[in-house]
């Protein structure tokens, strides 16, 4: 550790000369300088957009790193510099040319979490190339960690290879359930399911092998993992519990990515079983809820798309009591199997309810593809029961009350009597 912290300040040093220091400080005004030239006015046109700016000032640090080279001063740092910038900025294109043939999670995941980092690997290993030898700054070492001698290098490698596993290894196993579920048939939560399952196999083993690379000793990894579990118990009991549970709910099956459940009376979609809880997308506005894994061993849970995504729907209505009730109930049918949304089979069946006190109380119930169109789905045969309704002359009445004063008292409000 000391020798790395010698190496460090020796490159202090590098930075501090002159010529090092004009490349530095290069960088920064000729990316600001396009678009304070916009704020002042002397830009116009397609000059004055954020993206023909950056090219701009792009542009100028290549010139300048070669008018440097030319004129024999040094210009590897401005050039590097210069080239990283115009890399951060073609990843920003990734996402475009991903959009049409990716979901959209999986382009986030893998710009954010993979190819913007492993990119900035890159740079820093570049600039540590000016500085130093990387190679040589991989032997410095650690000391002795879990048995095994540790250097710098390893322990990075290790990191950078853990690190990938984990965020990178998501869109190989996504291809490989979905070239099951070519093969096999098997439903899109299946498929989502697998995915997950492969996915932390892979980290797991991953995790195996990096640990025998670096020649921890297994017996010490063992009481580590002894002491650790003392901890465990006491502290993140609740983080153990809900991993457990996010894997038993995999493999069980119970509750798979793309289900459907009933939340708070509101129905949800499992987008996704994290680690630690399950992402839950509500259409109702958008938002996504998390819900701990442990939650649905604990609590009962109301699923519609366990064996079949098929949901029940209900509408009730009143009609006037000199409507035939027979009429009431073949019209609640026919209106129901018209809408949009409403399934020929099952049939929809309207049934008689209750004699109330204004009314005779109907309910037609219907069956819809999906139990996130159960509210849009019944406002529409709602709207479609009262325009036929209205067709054929039957009336939903309302109750009517009637306030009747004692005798000898008056209305509050009114004028004393003569």
């Amino acid at each position: 550790m000391d020798e790395l912290l010698r190496e460090m300040i020796a490159w202090l040093g590098f930075l501090s000369r002159g010529p090092v220091l004009t490349q530095l400080l290069a960088v920064p005004a000729l990316w600001l300088l396009p678009g304070a030239l916009a704020r002042w006015g002397w830009l116009r046109g397609p000059l004055r957009r954020r993206p023909w700016q950056r090219g701009l000032a792009l542009l100028a640090m290549a010139s300048l790193a070669l008018a440097l080279h030319a004129g024999g001063q040094p210009s590897a740092l401005l050039a590097i510099l210069a080239g990283l910038l115009a890399g951060w900025q073609a990843l920003a294109l990734v996402p475009q040319l991903l959009a049409p043939h990716v979901e959209a999670h999986a382009v986030q995941v893998l710009t954010t979490r993979l190819l913007r980092p492993l990119f900035l690997v890159v740079a820093l290993l570049l600039l540590v190339r000016l500085l130093d030898n990387p190679a040589v700054l991989g032997l410095i070492p650690l000391g002795t960690w879990v048995g095994s001698a540790m250097t710098l290098g390893s322990l990075l490698g290790a990191l950078l290879l853990l690190y990938v596993l984990i965020m990178g290894m998501e869109p190989p196993t996504a291809a490989v359930a979905w070239l099951a579920q070519r093969f096999l048939g098997i439903s899109d939560g299946s498929r989502r399911a697998m995915a997950v399952i492969l996915h932390y196999a892979v980290v797991g083993l991953g995790l195996l092998w990096i640990l025998d690379r670096l020649g921890v000793n297994r017996t010490a990894l063992v009481a580590v993992a002894g002491g650790l579990s003392v901890g465990v118990g006491f502290g993140i009991k609740e983080v153990v519990s809900n991993f457990i549970s996010g894997l038993w709910l995999l493999i069980e099956g119970s509750v798979r990515p793309g289900d459907v459940l009933i939340v708070d009376g509101e129905a949800c979609q499992v987008r996704r079983l994290g680690p630690r809880a399950a992402i839950l997308w509500r259409d109702r506005d958008n938002a996504e809820l998390l819900i701990p894994n442990q939650t649905f061993f604990t609590n009962a849970t109301v699923t519609y798309t366990h064996t079949d995504s098929l949901r029940r729907c209900q509408v009730t209505v009143g009609a006037a009591f000199r409507h035939p009730p027979a009429k009431v109930i073949s019209l609640l049918e026919r209106t129901a199997a018209s809408v949009e949304g409403v399934l020929p089979a099952p049939p929809a069946r309207a049934f008689l309810l209750s004699y109330g006190d204004s009314a005779i109380q109907y309910a037609v119930r219907f069956w819809i593809a999906s139990a996130l169109d159960n509210t849009s789905t019944s406002s529409a045969v709602q709207q479609a029961i009262w325009q036929s309704f209205g067709d054929n002359g039957i009336e939903i009445p309302y109750p009517h009350q009637v306030e009747i004063s004692q005798r000898g008292q008056e209305p509050p409000g009114s004028a004393p009597g003569r």
